[in-house]
Order: C-alpha cells, then structure tokens, then sequence
C-alpha cells in the first residue's frame, strides 16, 4: 500500500510538471493550472502517510478524539485531546497535550494526565486559576486547572449506574507537568449513569466561577468560589432540541451580535446518535444566561456544523481580544474506529472563530477559519469572472487539489462542483436553489466501504438562510477531509473523505446560466517538517 501510494502521488507530480506554463493555459472548457511550489508524500517520511492532514492538527500516532482543557495563557494556545496510546482504535482515556502560537503550527507535548485508581480521563476543560482563587498555587505563580471527568470501568463492569465523576488536576508550570488533587472526585456522584464533559469558565458578569456539563439527555450548571467546591444551581434541555442520543460535550459563552451592542449566550452540545445526517453532531442553543439558569426561547434545532464529521467541538477560554474560538474533532463515532489509517487516527477541525448574526429574524451561529488561515495559503489562480453557460460545464485540473482553498462568489442559482481524479474518484457538492438545498455526495470519494454508513447516503442539507443574492463560497481540503463554509460561514459542512488518488479536478457545472466571480485556487503550506520531540519505541 506504501509503495502504491508514493507510485500514484509521483505520477501526479509528474503529470504537473508537464504544464510549464508561467501562469495559466486555458482551453474552451477546461482550465490548467500550473502550480508555484511542490507537494509530496511520502510514507517514509513524518508526518507523510496516506491520508495523512498537512495542516489540521493530528497525533503523531495512535488514538485520538475530543479536544479538550482549550485554554490561552501568555500567548500559548494549549490544546488537551482525549488520547489512547496504545492503539489507533479507542482504549483508556488519557490527555495528549499539543501547544501553538498561532492556531496553526503545533507542538507535540508529552502525555499531560493518566488513568488511575478513580478511572479513566475523559473529556473536560482547563482554566487559568490567576487570582488562586483554588489556593493550589500563589498569585505569583497561579495554578492552570483541568476539571475532566472520571470514567470507573471497573464499576461499569460490574453493572452499576454511577461510572462517571468530576476530577481536577493542576498544574504549576504552565500544562508541562500535572499532579491530581487529592480530594477528588470534586463533583460525586451516585444516580446518574452519564454524567460528564465539564466545561469551566470565569463569569466576568457574576465575578464567580460557572461550570457546565451534561447528564444523560440535559445540561446542568454549577457555581464555585474556589473550582472546588461546586453547587448546582440549574438544568437544562430535557424538552430542548435533539435527542436522539446522549448529549455530551457541552460549552457556554457570551457573543455580541454582528453590527448591534445586543449580547447573547451560546449553549453548544453535542450529541451521539441524533445528527441531521448520521451519527454525531454538535447542536447549539441561543438565549440568556444570569450565572445560574439558562432560558432560551429557541424551538428549531440548530447545528454548529451540517457535515458528518465535526463533534465534540468545544471554544477557547481566555483567547485574546475577546474571540470565540472553536475546534471539533473531525470525525464521526459510526466509523471512528474504522477509518482506512495506520499507526494514527483522526485529526481536528481547522481552528474555527464563532460569531453571531440575525437572519430573518433569528439568531445563526457563524463559523469561519481563524485570520491565521491566511498566512499558510499561495495563491495559483485568480479570475474575476467566469461564465458558465447553461448545461456546460468548466473543469480545473489542478495538481495541488488536495491541500487547496478555493474561493468564489456564484449567482444564488444552482450550482454542481464535483471534485474527481483519475480512477473515477469523486465528492459531488450540489447546490439546489430552488429547492433550497446543499448536498454533499462521498458516495464514490474513494475508499468507502470500511463500514457501511460511512459512504451509504447522499448528505443533504435544507439551506433557507442563503437568502443573499450571491453565495460566497470557501472549500479546504486536506488529503482526508473537505471543508465548506458558505456566506461566511451561515452554513459550514466538514466530511472525511479517502480517495484512491489524489483529487486533481474540479468540473463547475450548473442547469442555470451562472456567473462565478473573483474565483481563487490556492495551495495550503504544510505545517509538519520533522519531530517536535523522539518518538519513544
């Protein structure tokens, strides 16, 4: 398969290299593309296997899942994630650790927190403790606290109900080292049989701590002085939104509303089975929170992404200038643990800034890559106005396809982009405007029959609030994944997707006389060139 692999990817690059124009060689219905710098992979290289991400973040082998403990502090980005070292399939839960300045270049660290005779470490969240309000630290040397949950599988073995519990663990050095409290668990509990995922932030309206997590189909908040002591204060979302499966991974902020000074809160969960197309997803929740109780007069579910594989997905606390940062786990629990990769599996979403905005009269959450994005990207290709005449079609062969951004802005009328290769691979996007739909088809992506529902459906999203007259598209790829925001992100999809070869054309096609404006095709730089730190045997 490694040989396979290089064989193809040099067959592509070979087949690059015979375009030499300068710029751009265009004939009646197609588009080459010659490409300013060059990309390989190679299995026998870091960070270079099969599928492999070049710019999401991804572990350098073995398991992962959730982010986790997402938390700023003197111009560091800590990333926590859900980590099984052992394996690329699920195991006991520990905490991997990986730090950027930028959101984008990361920096492997070593395991953060370990299993031990309480449980394994599920997902949780971390803050910045710089009042010692804990007292495990001083004010001139302030504790970083992780809240996380404990899992007793010897408890679940055993059939009982009370698995789950709430830990915390400090640290003293800025996430470098940790040691367990020694009064954990810190929120007990007995009844409950789901009953995790705290998510912890300082209420600068309340001046108190908060804390929120999940139990079984609700939400639940707390308060603290000291992010020891913890007392319920509220529940939530028994007869709210979905439930077609557990909720999990909850997340609370505050966010101004685009072009007012109106503030409302965002109560993101997550949740696993239920989502609009298969499996999981994260769905959010608009309304008010006083510090104790969250009101919400939302009826409609609402989903942070309509793709198959964003969950999970929590924010940073404490990111400079106030942003709302967001970054999910890119993947999907009906075929996590079978995703065609070797010694590694799965990755994170691109690092996503949250906004909030009305249309028609009601609140929609945004998503769009953070402005870091922008620095990774070489632009290739640039027009201003292409003309699509009414059942024609123009393709772009482009060898870079694979780790690209692509931009337009296109007529609100319907519109085919249809990503292919050589070996008849293909990932359908279908814009139905009257119809007032956007479809996803990975039917035919390349590898799709590792489990059933993976590549079983046509993924298809009703789209009312694309009202605009135009429809600014923004497509990344990354070898295994495509990400789409539409309008600035009104509507964002992320799928994984596992082609035979390397995609190398886009064809644009529509039933309608269309316009794409101001198309841009850029390669993405990669961010992985050799071991932050050994790898152990």
């Amino acid at each position: 398969m490694k040989y396979l692999w290089t064989q193809i990817i040099a067959v592509s690059l070979f087949i690059s290299a015979l375009f030499t124009l300068n710029c751009v060689a265009q004939e009646k219905n197609s588009v080459l593309i010659s490409s300013k710098e060059t990309i390989t992979v190679d299995s026998t290289q870091y960070y270079k296997e099969p599928f492999r991400p070049q710019f999401h973040f991804s572990p350098e082998k073995k398991w992962m899942n959730d982010p986790n403990g997402m938390l700023y502090y003197k111009g560091t980005y800590h990333l926590f994630y859900q980590y099984y070292p052992e394996d690329i399939v699920w195991g006991p839960m520990h905490w991997g650790h990986a730090t950027s300045a930028d959101l984008i270049h990361w920096q492997h660290k070593k395991i953060a927190l370990f299993p031990d005779q309480l449980g394994y470490i599920f997902s949780g969240s971390a803050v910045m403790d710089v009042n010692n309000t804990s007292g495990l630290g001083t004010k001139d040397n302030p504790p970083m606290i992780a809240i996380f949950t404990y899992h007793n599988m010897e408890f679940e073995k055993a059939g009982k109900i009370n698995t789950q519990t709430q830990g915390l663990a400090y640290s003293l050095d800025e996430g470098e080292t940790w040691k367990k409290y020694e009064g954990n668990p810190i929120i007990n509990n007995t009844t409950l049989r789901d009953f995790r995922d705290p998510k912890a932030f300082w209420n600068e309206d309340t001046k108190i701590w908060n804390l929120v997590l999940v139990s079984g189909d609700r939400a639940q908040f707390y308060t603290s002085n000291d992010l020891l002591h913890w007392k319920l204060e509220s529940e939530f979302g028994q007869n709210n939104g979905a439930h077609g499966g557990v909720w999990e991974c909850p997340d609370l902020f505050k966010l101004k509303v685009n072009g007012t000074q109106e503030e409302k809160w965002a109560l993101l969960v997550s949740i696993n089975p239920g989502a609009p197309n298969g499996g999981s997803a994260t769905q959010y929740f608009i309304g008010d929170f006083d510090g104790k109780t969250f009101k919400t007069t939302q009826k409609e579910t609402k989903w942070v992404d309509y793709g198959t594989d964003n969950y999970a997905g929590v924010t940073y606390n404490d990111a400079p200038n106030g942003e709302r940062i967001f970054l999910g786990w890119m993947s999907n629990w009906n075929y996590a643990r079978n995703t065609p990769t070797t010694n590694w599996r799965s990755a994170m979403t691109l690092a996503r800034t949250l906004s909030l905005s009305t249309i028609k009269g009601d609140y929609v959450l945004q998503s769009k890559p953070v402005e870091q994005f922008r620095k990774q990207l070489t632009t290739d290709f640039s027009k201003k106005q292409i003309e699509i005449k009414k059942g024609n079609k123009k393709t772009f062969v482009y060898s870079k396809l694979n780790q690209s951004q692509i931009q337009f802005k296109a007529k609100n009328k319907n519109l085919k982009l249809i990503f292919s290769n050589d070996v008849n691979d293909s990932i359908v996007l279908n814009y139905d405007a009257k119809k007032q739909t956007f479809v996803i088809d990975r039917r035919h992506s390349g590898k799709v029959n590792f489990e059933k529902s993976f590549g079983e459906k046509i993924h298809t999203t009703p789209t009312p609030n694309l009202i605009s007259k135009n429809i600014h598209f923004e497509i990344i790829l990354d070898w295994s994944s495509i990400e789409v925001f539409l309008n600035e992100g009104v509507y964002t999809f992320t799928e994984q997707i596992f082609p035979n070869q390397p995609y190398t054309k886009l064809t644009i096609q529509s039933t309608e006389k269309q316009e794409i404006k101001n198309s841009i095709f850029q390669s993405v730089k990669g961010i992985w060139k050799n071991s932050i730190f050994p790898t152990p045997n």
